[in-house]
């Protein structure tokens, strides 16, 4: 099949608008099920961890292949919760276009906004999609307004409803001046548009049209002369403005009552991108990282590839998925993974129909297989070419803000628990554990309580390991606000070699930038193959902390001087050092604690406004903003820091009497308060 009927395609939106009741739509009808699983049933196909199909809800992105209209349709169906955004982030980085959910009744909710962005920073073309119309409180047209107004999206409507809630009976298209009506097998039929919603239908694609002559000077020459504009040429630009980013073209139904989803089939087609579309793909010279290298979307360009996914599976082991941007794949061939500096060897390829997989021998530009076999590779690593070598765009992972402990319940169950760690850690960038020899504790980190809901419940489930699980609590930072230089010497003489290094650090912040080195030693007064044991000794400090055992970010650190000696200097001798010299230097340097703030998102009847802001308020909250959700209802807008939100969703239920719900996000990482930080060291201090 040529290139350009390939449509690599996510499906991303606000949790409960409805994205794998969608895909399963899809999925019946392009003949992939014959079957509409559902969501409430646990028998969605996409939905297919025990997790997933208990909670109703989407956690591990699923790709699966269809065909439509002699087009083949890669899909990868991504979760709404936010403890899961990097699943969405991940799969972003692989597609070529992507349809945007969005529940009729809430329109743009919190999840929807972190989508739009992440998609915004991939450049992903995009439609949208207005589901549930048939459900109370459903609004077109105000959907569009939100979408225009807080994701600055230029979305068109180019279809209209006719009717919504109880009397939501069909779809008009716009742009092909046609109506479908749904029979009682939920068939579409064709028609003429009804008389009642002619003049409406006529005024909506005169706007449309008038858009659209915005982008092509020869459809505005006929706009303007009143003359006949072929549906070829309206589709021709639309398409254009969409891959351009300049339009969200928006289409409508109600997936779950099966009105609309063919139609979304056709525009995915129409009006979403091919790989050739996207062009070539660029990346980084391994050797000098100022120069690019190009890979066209061709079979002849040599091979390069991105990994997105792994999955364990209990039948054929990890499974690696992969977006191949250029070349073409053969089982059993050798290719580098720039990433590590490794050699892999390809075991099989198959192509996935969600839990169900086909095995190929070849794989070619733009899609999306996964691989048996691959020893080294992890998400976010680069595929390519043996003799010709390049680093792809990695995939930006969120830091992990929530801590849970956990310890086997049986002793022998520890090394059981590791492995399962090992492998989950593998799966999930945003998810990591570590041991604290100290302690003897496992402490498992994720990006909510949900998050690590589930990865315990995985542990016990999958791995067969019993755990007991400690209250979740806040992973904190640890930072610096003044800049101090610091002098240190270490030495040691016990019989024998002795130990000796001293060291000159500058140790400054460097806000949002993470931790860098800097080496400005002059004159060799400390020889250069000790320079990497001083960065070594640093850097050991940086994931225990000094000040209250929490990881230090923002940091740069110079070495500005030090000295050393013929016999005793060693790498061990300048570690040491480092080490000892950073702490001190930290300890003076004004050391702050940071906690992750969250964004959050509040929907609440106008009757609680006031309890739900007091409420806010004491949790160290500030709402910055207010907007009308809906008739008697707002959307309240603002900051919390992660730690007083702990049991918020049963306190929110008491205040408001069950009314309102909320949403919330990862911010950024923002200094505790004296008052708080004093508590934090007093807890800490009374724990050893």
């Amino acid at each position: 099949m040529s290139l350009t009927k390939l449509r690599n395609i996510g499906i991303a939106a606000h949790i409960d608008a409805g994205k794998t009741t969608v895909t399963e739509r899809v999925l019946f009808y392009t003949g992939i099920t014959r079957k509409v699983g559902e969501v409430h049933d646990g028998e969605a196909t996409m939905d297919f961890m025990k997790q997933e199909q208990e909670r109703g809800i989407t956690i591990a992105s699923a790709a699966i292949s269809c065909e439509w209209d002699n087009h083949k349709v890669n899909i990868i169906d991504t979760p709404g919760h936010v403890d899961f955004t990097v699943e969405v982030e991940r799969s972003l980085r692989v597609i070529d276009g992507m349809v945007a959910l969005f529940c009729a009744v809430g329109g743009v909710e919190p999840q929807s906004e972190t989508v739009w962005n992440q998609a915004d920073r991939y450049r992903v073309p995009r439609l949208g999609f207005v589901n549930k119309m048939d459900r109370s409180g459903a609004d077109f047209g105000g959907a569009i307004e939100q979408m225009n107004k807080y994701l600055d999206a230029n979305a068109i409507a180019f279809q209209m409803p006719m009717g919504s809630e109880e009397n939501f009976d069909g779809i008009i298209d716009l742009v092909l001046n046609k109506a479908y009506i749904f029979d009682s097998d939920e068939q579409r039929k064709a028609v003429e548009i009804p008389e009642e919603y002619k003049e409406k239908a006529a005024e909506e694609r005169e706007a449309l049209i008038e858009k659209l002559a915005e982008f092509d000077e020869e459809l505005m020459e006929l706009f303007f002369d009143e003359k006949e504009i072929s549906v070829e040429m309206l589709k021709k630009v639309a398409r254009r403005a969409t891959l351009k980013l300049m339009i969200t073209p928006v289409f409508t139904g109600a997936a779950y009552k099966n009105k609309g989803v063919r139609l979304l089939l056709d525009a995915v087609v129409d009006y979403l991108p091919s790989p050739l579309d996207i062009g070539a793909t660029v990346g980084i010279d391994i050797d000098d990282e100022e120069k690019t290298q190009t890979r066209n979307p061709s079979p002849k360009d040599p091979f390069s590839a991105l990994a997105f996914k792994l999955i364990n599976d209990p039948y054929v082991g990890q499974q690696t998925f992969i977006r191949i941007f250029s070349g073409t794949l053969q089982s059993g061939m050798a290719i580098m993974n720039t990433t590590k500096g490794k050699k892999e060897r390809i075991g099989r390829i198959f192509k996935i129909h969600a839990k169900d997989r086909e095995e190929i021998k070849t794989a070619g530009p733009g899609d999306i297989v996964a691989l048996i076999g691959m020893k080294s590779t992890k998400t976010g690593d680069t595929l390519c070419d043996m003799d010709n070598p390049l680093y792809l765009e990695n995939i930006h992972i969120p830091p992990a803000v929530i801590e849970l402990k956990i310890t086997p319940k049986q002793r022998k169950g520890q090394t059981k628990l590791s492995q399962a760690l090992a492998k989950l850690s593998n799966e999930d960038p945003s998810f990591n554990a570590h041991y604290n020899d100290e302690t003897e504790e496992t402490v498992i980190a994720g990006m909510g309580e949900l998050h690590l809901e589930i990865i315990v419940d995985r542990i016990q489930t999958e791995f067969d390991v019993e755990v007991e699980v400690g209250e979740p609590s806040v992973s904190l930072r640890e930072a610096i606000r003044e800049e101090v230089e610091i002098k240190y010497i270490h030495k040691k003489q016990s019989g024998g070699k002795g130990q000796f290094a001293q060291v000159t650090l500058r140790i400054e912040p460097n806000k949002g930038e993470g931790f860098e080195f800097i080496d400005k030693i002059k004159g060799g007064v400390v020889p250069k193959e000790y320079i990497p044991a001083v960065k070594k000794g640093v850097e050991s400090v940086l994931t225990e902390g000094v000040i209250a055992n929490f990881p230090v970010v923002d940091v740069k650190v110079t070495l500005l001087d030090g000295k050393f000696h013929d016999v005793d200097s060693s790498d061990r001798a300048f570690q040491i050092c480092a080490a000892i010299g950073f702490k001190e230097g930290f300890r003076k340097a004004k050391p702050v604690l940071l906690e992750p703030v969250m964004k959050v998102e509040i929907n609440t009847p106008d009757d609680f406004i006031g309890n739900v802001v007091g409420d806010m308020n004491k949790r160290r909250g500030k709402i910055e903003s207010m907007r009308r959700y809906r008739k008697g209802a707002q959307k309240l807008s603002g900051y919390t820091p992660l730690m007083e939100m702990f049991g918020y969703a049963t306190q929110l239920r008491n205040i408001t009497s069950g009314r309102a719900n909320y949403s919330m996000e990862f911010y950024q990482y923002m200094p505790v308060s004296a008052k708080v930080q004093e508590e934090v060291l007093k807890e800490i201090a009374e724990a050893k």
